[in-house]
């Protein structure tokens, strides 16, 4: 590509973008910490204002992608951050509260907005161009997704990953994207035998293989990965060359996470997973130490490129076409926070907070996009629909982290 192309993203404008993360990211996140306000709040504000004044590139621009891979990074190393500060044991002995809280909170939004979609279509909010039972389910599946990264950086933040709430929502939030890729490809079949003009059924053996492999992972890593982590981390830490721990401990993450990918699963429940594993290490000490500054490079830009993705103007209520948008958008964020937090009625059988758990599980993300990306591509859902979607993952992402410290912090 040429350098005088209008597409190509120079390097210093790279770094001007990087600059203004780290900048504009960390003046906001102290002023909120200031004023008892999880710092992730502040870098979520950052990216929304850099976006706006297109001080970094959004989705489709030049450049975009480079900052995107490197949020990708960020998140998995506070997924893998997350996994060593979480005991394997613990988390296991919660598994079945955490089962029933990810059936919980997949099983009620996903009714409540199949259902909502029928009754807005009768109101006309809704006006599908394809079938109005796809629409209705892939608004449904959008809402199921939960995004843990919000949840367990504040949880991170308050010092909280031992308590069992967090538990609970660490190992739900596992389920619930095993779940998510099941919901995935049963939407995604019944969406192509519509466009191929077929009647709209389910592929048994697609959603069978897709489970197996998500669950082969699981077993895999935890099992497999406990009979040689230690020992591999022993033989990395007599080598002599400088940084050979903290690069053997990323290596190691970003391995497991493309593991998962590969699984189908989303990247950061390998980074997860390697976290874990290596939280059993007589390393653990040294690699958290080691890891904090490169966390704090990383784990920001992933943050702010989630802020940055929220499209403000869809807010102006004087656009005629908002309207319809901002309504949908609000029945699906109510939706969205009543299905998750019934959700943490799910750890009934556990002394512990069923608000903060139900709250953990409402942040949507990434997975919940994915879907509405799927309905847009497909024609199941319209610009307004997908509109609507975006500006709930929007809300959901911004709201749980202050409730998460009003009802968790003492």
């Amino acid at each position: 590509m040429s350098l005088d192309d209008p597409n190509h993203y120079s390097i210093g404008s790279f770094f001007i973008a990087l600059a203004s993360i780290f900048i504009v990211g960390k003046v906001l996140s102290s002023i909120f910490v200031r004023f008892k306000q999880p710092e992730v709040l502040g870098e979520l504000t950052a990216g929304v204002i850099l976006g706006t004044l297109g001080l970094i590139p959004l989705l489709g621009q030049p450049g975009h992608e480079v900052l995107f891979l490197l949020s990708e990074v960020g998140v998995a190393i506070l997924l893998f951050e997350i996994g060593l500060e979480t005991d394997l044991n613990e988390l296991l002995s919660v598994g079945l509260p955490s089962l029933t809280v990810a059936i919980l909170g997949v099983v009620v939004p996903f009714f409540l907005g199949f259902y909502s979609v029928y009754l807005l279509g009768d109101l006309g909010f809704i006006s599908s161009e394809s079938s109005l039972f796809l629409t209705a389910l892939t608004i449904g599946a959008t809402l199921t997704a939960t995004s843990v990264g919000i949840t367990a950086r504040v949880l991170s933040e308050l010092n909280k990953l031992k308590a069992i709430e967090s538990k609970v929502i660490l190992g739900a939030a596992v389920i619930d994207d095993v779940i998510g890729l099941i919901i995935l490809a049963i939407v995604g079949g019944l969406i192509s035998s519509s466009n191929l003009g077929q009647d709209v059924s389910i592929e048994f053996s697609s959603v069978a293989i897709i489970t197996g492999k998500a669950f082969g992972f699981l077993f895999l890593a935890i099992v497999i990965g406990r009979l040689f982590t230690t020992k591999l981390f022993i033989f990395i830490h007599s080598l002599k060359a400088r940084g050979s721990l903290l690069l053997g401990a990323l290596s190691y993450t970003f391995i497991f996470a493309f593991l998962a990918q590969f699984a189908g699963l989303a990247p950061i429940i390998g980074a997860f997973a390697a976290g874990l594993l290596l939280a059993k290490t007589n390393q653990k000490t040294l690699i958290e130490d080691r890891l904090k500054p490169v966390a704090d490079v990383f784990i920001p830009i992933f943050f702010i490129m989630v802020g940055a993705a929220v499209d403000i103007s869809v807010f102006n209520p004087f656009i005629k076409e908002n309207i319809a948008v901002i309504i949908l958008a609000l029945v699906l964020f109510v939706i969205a926070i009543i299905g998750k937090l019934v959700s943490g009625l799910g750890a009934f059988s556990l002394k512990a907070n069923k608000l903060v758990i139900g709250i953990g599980m409402i942040p949507r993300g990434e997975v919940g996009l994915i879907f509405a990306s799927m309905g847009l591509a497909t024609g199941v859902l319209n610009s307004s629909d997908y509109s609507a979607l975006t500006v709930m993952v929007m809300l959901t992402t911004f709201i749980a982290p202050p409730l998460l410290y009003h009802f968790f912090k003492d």
